[in-house]
């Protein structure tokens, strides 16, 4: 499934909108309009087909961030577990030691009772078997215990050595990518880690002109390099997302309704530099916020600057952590 958004289709689909109506007062033949005609009703139903392809995307995404989450969930009740099968072990451990001194006592005491009449030494026989036994089960649960303690200790060890692996490869991957783009000013590009995952951020300055949707050659020059380091990454996927202000974009602009259009077509053209220079189509993902996901919510020129940006956002994926779940 080709996981690229499917918003540049709409400016296509404009024009061709366009070229229609200008076949309605020219002389145009009918046989061009309805080649034009067929044409749009194509890029309307691909145009549907990618909307499809990035919402099942995104609902993939968030089923991930949802597993993580519950990882952490589960290795927390690990945890508990642990301490509770210790208390556990450690009180059964001392059932166990009162249970032989208790078996001791009642040995020294039959042995001192031999001579007493045999149905007191039957009972007490008896007493002396039915001690046995406790003894032997309270033995025999305690190793049990050892056994499910032993288990529960290696896969937690095994989640948390998966976890701190994740964690050196996101440091690792954000240590790269901020070596590559060392040379871009701090103001228009940031690195940081959020969640688990690397944040990739840059202004819209650095990328584009007011209101454009074409990448300046200084923004293409660092994605650039930032592809260098992401087509050596398999093991992530990218989502690239544009955002806006909250100011409505000019009327008249062809292709652009509002920002909504205006960020998914940024977040289009920046996928496309990123995939002519070597990153896989597999593991990245345009989208558009809009003026929806504001960093800075005031309304000031300074805020709405910070606003307009653009996020490419690395997660680490979660192959293994599958792997552990299907086998326990």
């Amino acid at each position: 499934m080709n996981r690229i958004a499917a918003y540049p289709y709409k400016s296509h689909l404009l024009v061709l909108t366009l070229f229609i109506n200008l076949a309605l007062f020219s002389c145009v033949s009918k046989k061009k309009y309805n080649e034009l005609t067929q044409k749009k009703s194509r890029l309307e139903a691909e145009n549907a087909n990618c909307q499809d392809s990035l919402f099942a995307t995104t609902q993939q995404r968030d089923s991930l961030m949802t597993l993580v989450k519950n990882l952490l969930n589960d290795k927390k009740t690990l945890m508990n577990d642990t301490t509770q099968l210790n208390e556990n072990y450690r009180k059964l451990d001392k059932d166990y030691q009162s249970l032989s001194d208790s078996y001791e006592k009642l040995l020294n005491k039959y042995s001192k009772l031999q001579n007493f009449s045999a149905a007191e030494t039957q009972r007490l026989a008896n007493d002396l078997l039915k001690r046995e036994k406790e003894l032997m089960d309270a033995k025999k649960e305690t190793e049990m215990l050892q056994a499910s303690l032993k288990q529960r200790e290696a896969r937690l060890n095994e989640l948390e050595k998966i976890l701190a692996d994740k964690e050196k490869a996101t440091n690792e991957l954000k240590n790269k990518v901020s070596k590559a783009l060392l040379n871009f000013k701090d103001k228009d590009l940031t690195v940081n880690i959020k969640n688990g995952k690397v944040y990739v951020s840059l202004s819209e300055q650095l990328l584009f002109q007011s209101g454009s949707i074409v990448v300046d050659k200084t923004g293409e020059e660092a994605l650039k390099k930032l592809a260098l380091v992401l087509k050596e990454q398999d093991d992530i996927s990218i989502m690239v997302e544009g955002h806006t202000d909250d100011v409505p974009v000019a009327k008249g602009i062809p292709g652009i309704k509002d920002n909504w259009d205006l960020s998914v077509l940024r977040a289009t053209s920046i996928t496309r530099i990123l995939l002519n220079n070597g990153v896989s189509s597999k593991n990245i993902i345009p989208a558009g916020r809009g003026e929806f996901a504001p960093i800075d919510p005031e309304k000031t020129s300074e805020a709405r600057k910070k606003n307009r940006r653009t996020e490419i956002i690395l997660t680490p994926k979660l192959d293994e952590l599958f792997s552990i779940l299907e086998n326990n």
